[in-house]
């Protein structure tokens, strides 16, 4: 894959199927330098992860004027995956020539009052319109981005299934950094909070949609004995305050929990014969948990040890490159996975296997897998290029 290395924001690689762009957030010229790293003029969608130090709202609406007539969507981000992997204050652009990739897309405007009925009727009809499209090409895989403050994920995640039908999904949270302030996702030329966009594609190219994860399960167990749902807080773990309790297994000083300390310390819960992450956010000023995904009273969370992240990529990138390499690795990786690697000095490593291997994206709040909604994976898809008959 050495011809991936050093691709630059300015200089796009022709020899590549799936085109990509990277600015400074703040440049003033950023969308005029983002479209003449994609030449825009044949492109079906443009995806933008943009820094939540971005002026959000000018930016997205100069894009769509611009890209037209591509759909333009995306999101604000914890951090980008770019063309030198971990980066901050970058707007990343990918963008997906109509010669190789049909798309559609749809806007939840509102996650608290949305119809999953009609929702789910838009699915397949766009599903059987692309279809009928380009009835030759056989891969298909749907995008989502969500508010990832909105505590919507789980729900609208499990009612998307019924109208996947056999299409391949993942997805990833908006974020804003580490301050968890407001988070946008991008559609029609504006901003939007509280709301998700759905990005329906298919393509000509194979394609492999993954989840991944560093962690296993250890025999230490914790039950939820006191929660609020709705909003993700556990407010009492084995009959004590929370956050104390967690701290107490860890044997650390409840006072020094950090970002960093939940990074490396995750709990995972077990759904049939898989364990699945339930990342914890912060520490509320009462000392109660706020989780990312769904928590629930009676739920035991059993502490997870972490293999080594560089040794435990390296390997799923192998095997994502065997027998053919990806021409792209679009990818949701959460913001824990980085707090981690920075935690243990390992962001420059990462950095390089990310870099060398064409995965761009964005760092999460949460990440979406076919029906599920969930934590301190990185989820996406691999692209290939196309079979040369």
């Amino acid at each position: 894959m050495d011809h991936l290395r050093g691709l630059s924001g300015d200089m796009p690689a022709t020899d590549q199927v799936v085109r990509s762009g990277f600015v400074d957030c703040q440049a003033e010229d950023a969308v005029a330098r983002l479209a003449e790293a994609l030449h825009p003029g044949d492109l079906s969608l443009v995806v933008l992860f943009l820094s939540p130090q971005t002026d959000v709202s000018r930016l997205i609406d100069e894009a769509q004027k611009t890209f037209a007539p591509a759909q333009v969507v995306g999101c604000t981000t914890a951090g980008e995956l770019s063309e030198t992997g971990y980066t901050e204050g970058k707007i990343v652009a990918i963008g997906f020539p109509q010669e190789y990739f049909h798309t559609r897309t749809i806007l939840v405007e509102d996650l608290n009052a949305f119809d999953p009925h009609a929702l789910i009727e838009k699915m397949i009809s766009n599903r059987n319109h692309m279809a009928r499209e380009t009835p030759e090409w056989e891969s298909d895989f749907t995008f989502l981005l969500i508010d990832g403050l909105s505590t919507k994920e789980d729900q609208l995640t499990s009612q998307l299934s019924v109208g996947l039908g056999p299409v391949p999904f993942f997805g990833g949270s908006a974020g804003d950094g580490t301050d968890f302030g407001k988070t946008f996702v991008l559609h029609g030329g504006k901003a939007h909070s509280n709301a998700a966009v759905l990005i329906q594609v298919r393509t000509l190219c194979p394609i492999k949609v993954f989840k991944t994860d560093h962690l296993i399960p250890t025999e230490t167990r914790m039950v939820v004995t006191g929660a609020d749902p709705a909003r993700r807080i556990v407010h009492e773990i084995n009959a004590e305050p929370a956050a104390r309790e967690y701290a107490r297994v860890l044997g650390k000083d409840p006072e020094q929990l950090t970002a960093f300390t939940f990074a490396a310390h995750p709990v995972v819960v077990q759904i049939g014969d898989q364990h699945h992450v339930r990342a914890i956010q912060q520490v509320a000023d009462n000392g109660d948990l706020v989780f990312f995904s769904a928590i629930d009273e009676g739920v035991v969370l059993t502490l997870a040890e972490a293999e080594n992240m560089v040794t435990h990529l390296t390997r799923e990138i192998d095997e994502m490159s065997s027998p053919q390499t990806p021409d792209i690795v679009l990818a949701c990786d959460c913001i824990l996975r980085r707090l981690e690697a920075q935690q243990k000095q390992q962001t420059r490593e990462i950095s390089d296997i990310l870099a060398k291997n064409r995965v761009l994206g964005f760092s999460t709040y949460g990440e979406q897998i076919n029906s599920m909604h969930v934590n301190q994976t990185l989820t996406g898809v691999a692209i290939y290029p196309p079979s040369v008959s």
